[in-house]
């Protein structure tokens, strides 16, 4: 685990406010994956637009085309004599695919492709196509509408088919190049015209092609895309509801369990901790577990530290009731002095219950405030003990303290606290220790931790006492001058300090079978 550092809180409101969604408040967390992706596929969807373009462009280069070949047949009937006109027009007609219009100086019609062989295409009637024809035309003047593109107008044959009936005609009389446009059929397919004049000044020649070419080429490319893009909607979601399922439901799970555990009365209910996920879900069911745990530890420790209080406070107050009821009685001045004594026991006694009790109540809080920064054991110690001295603390108990190098034993912590479990592991061994007997400090790196042991001469602790002794208000004194001296809750805030810098505290024998209790202190070390 990371070590316990307070970081400054500047404003929860702030915070809330980078975390606001803002518009998208409202909505489930379902119903966002599901909208992200339905977005992603939203802008594939563009291509439909793309191919809107495309068609431009295969039209262009249609008309270039129509220019082109109307010139090449321009020239060559210039070429001819007029007997072979009329099959070279159809020739030209059935390679192009198209109907070749020649018309007189006077703009009447003197040949007509159509007339001199088969249609090379014929207008379909829209009222005779199935209905996915109709769907297309409306998908056509759906995407056109949309990307406002410019209304191409109806092809429409002239009531008289005369040479200024055809406005490419009329464009073209009197130029060298060809002139072409393009229009739609019933059926919304394009119409290529073009016109030129012949360059021997004898007429004009009018090519027109219905292009359905251009129709197919695009509405299938359409098809594959509407395809892949159904695809890939199914699919995106198909993921997105997997992924909702995935994210979702697990914070579901966990919000309810979270409820229950807030509104619950039974200490079994429980977060999920999710052990086969090992993602973010996951990293934070197990979070939210622990802190759960947590607090109802905490909770717990909480009522069984009030009970114990109450208990604890109970004692010097009944015995304090007894003292003053006796005084009322007695007239003894003796032992009117006696019972004032005890009287006057038993209110140091409850002020230092109250001033331990307020100190083991604020220990956790302080330590989750606490900023800790990399402190020197050996050079604590040393102040501490300098301290000792000067106040005469030791009560003739000699203190022997292994001073480390400098910085070889440093930890990160609080020092304030780390000072208070050394002060309280010295006064514990000071009064157990013997008069005139020797109380030994040791301090040395240990791998990755530090190790302090604090070993007295006293008695010792039996070794199945060694986990009560750091329980709260417990005491096991035999000396019955000291009962009252001790709350019982110095060695459980040492406790409580080393476990919220990480680290472990524990008694062991001292070595050689010498009589007293070394108390053992890990805690990891400083990487400063």
């Amino acid at each position: 685990m990371e070590p316990v550092i307070a970081t400054p809180n500047k404003d929860g409101q702030e915070c809330d406010r980078a975390l606001s969604l803002r518009w998208s408040a409202r909505l489930s967390l379902t119903t966002r994956i599901l909208a992200v992706n339905v977005l992603a596929i939203a802008l594939l969807a563009g291509g439909l637009f793309y191919l809107n373009n495309y068609r431009d462009r295969l039209t262009e280069e249609r008309l270039v085309q129509a220019r082109m070949q109307l010139t090449i047949v321009a020239d060559a009937l210039s070429a001819v004599d007029a007997e072979y006109k009329n099959a070279l027009i159809r020739q030209f007609s059935s390679h192009l695919r198209a109907r070749l219009r020649l018309y007189g100086p006077d703009g009447a019609k003197v040949i007509d492709s159509f007339a001199l062989a088969k249609p090379s295409y014929e207008f379909v009637d829209p009222e005779k196509e199935p209905f996915r024809k109709d769907l297309a035309r409306l998908l056509d003047r759906t995407i056109e509408s949309l990307v406002f593109s410019a209304p191409i107008p109806k092809f429409t044959e002239p009531d008289e088919d005369l040479a200024g009936a055809w406005p490419e005609l009329v464009a073209a009389k009197g130029e060298t190049e060809a002139v072409s446009s393009v229009r739609l059929a019933p059926d919304r397919t394009p119409v290529i015209a073009a016109g030129k004049s012949l360059p021997d000044g004898t007429g004009t020649i009018l090519l027109t092609a219905n292009a359905r070419d251009i129709t197919r080429i695009v509405r299938a490319e359409r098809s594959s895309v509407l395809l892949v893009i159904l695809v890939a909607a199914t699919v995106s979601i198909l993921l997105s509801l997997f992924l909702a399922r995935t994210i979702v439901q697990p914070i579901r799970k966990l919000a309810h369990a979270a409820l229950r555990v807030r509104m619950g009365r039974s200490d079994e209910i429980a977060i999920p901790r999710m052990p086969d996920r090992r993602d973010e879900i996951g990293q934070l069911s197990r979070a939210l577990s622990d802190m759960s745990s947590a607090l109802r530890y905490r909770i717990n420790a909480t009522e069984a530290f009030a009970a114990d209080v109450s208990h604890e406070i109970k004692n010097p107050l009944a015995s304090l009731r007894s003292a003053l009821e006796g005084l009322e009685r007695v007239e003894d001045p003796a032992l009117q002095k006696q019972l004032l004594d005890v009287a006057n026991d038993d209110v140091q006694r409850i002020d230092r219950l109250i001033n331990d009790i307020s100190d083991a109540s604020r220990v956790d809080a302080e330590l989750a405030r606490a900023k800790f920064e990399p402190i020197d054991i050996g050079k604590m110690l040393e102040q501490l003990l300098a301290a000792r001295e000067q106040r005469a603390s030791n009560l003739g108990v000699h203190i022997a303290f292994a001073r480390p190098a400098k910085d070889v034993a440093r930890v990160m912590g609080d020092g304030g606290r780390l000072e208070r479990v050394f002060s309280n592991l010295l006064d514990n061994a000071v009064s157990f220790s013997p008069d005139g007997g020797l109380v030994e400090i040791l301090a040395t790196p240990d791998g990755e931790e530090i190790v302090i042991h604090v070993a007295d001469q006293g008695p010792g602790v039996d070794p199945e006492q060694r986990e009560q002794v750091f329980q709260r208000f417990h005491s096991d004194r035999p000396d019955s001058e000291a009962f009252g001296k001790h709350s019982g809750l110095g060695l459980a805030i040492a406790k409580t300090i080393i476990e919220g810098h990480q680290g472990t505290i524990r008694i062991l024998d001292r070595p050689g079978g010498q009589s007293g209790a070394c108390f053992e202190i890990r805690l990891p070390k400083s990487a400063a």
